[in-house]
């Protein structure tokens, strides 16, 4: 059964999800012996996951991707962006976005898409949270000093913007292929 989504707090935390969805196979695109991926192993790749693409729209319809890295904590992902950046000035028209993971191979591994809104987090003391996550998963170079409701670091001051899920679609690739779907409404 579904549930509800973990949707963020304007600028503050984001909520987690009670229990985990369950995931509906699409046959149609399934090997015949598939079976849905649950919910929890997709999010330990989603939390082991170090590259991210980030898919928004431009003011002008038209879309724009790029790659990023993102933290899952508290029922989201989180990604950081510059003011000026493209990504930035898209989600200030739209904030839905798509951030998609994988392998990026066409007969091994697992590729995982995230379909949500993009809330800005503007609380320091959840940023200062959010940027310890940062450093854990990515290391030192990741060090992001808090202030004024966003990171800073030496270029300059990020925006930080949480996604919780709304639709996810997991693609297993190999001697199974599989896709599956969370819904978190």
């Amino acid at each position: 059964m579904p549930h509800p989504a973990p949707h963020p707090a304007p600028g503050g935390a984001a909520f987690p999800m009670a229990t985990a969805p369950a995931g509906e196979l699409d046959a149609r695109y399934s090997s015949p012996e598939a079976v849905p991926v649950p919910w929890p192993e997709a999010l330990r790749r989603l939390e082991r996951a170090e590259l991210f693409w980030i898919s928004t729209v431009r003011p002008d319809g038209r879309p724009h991707v790029t790659p990023l890295l993102a933290v899952w904590d508290a029922g989201a992902l989180h990604f950081s962006t510059g003011a000026r950046e493209r990504k930035a000035r898209n989600l200030a028209e739209n904030p839905q976005v798509v951030l998609t993971t994988g392998t990026g191979t066409w007969a091994e591994g697992y590729d995982l898409t995230v379909e949500g809104e993009a809330v800005r987090i503007t609380d320091d003391a959840r940023l200062r949270a959010l940027a310890d996550a940062w450093e854990r998963k990515y290391g030192a170079v990741w060090r992001f000093e808090v202030r004024d409701g966003a990171f800073v670091s030496r270029e300059g001051p990020a925006l930080v913007f949480a996604v919780a899920p709304r639709t996810a679609f997991g693609f297993g690739k190999g001697d199974t292929f599989s896709q599956t779907r969370w819904r978190f409404s």
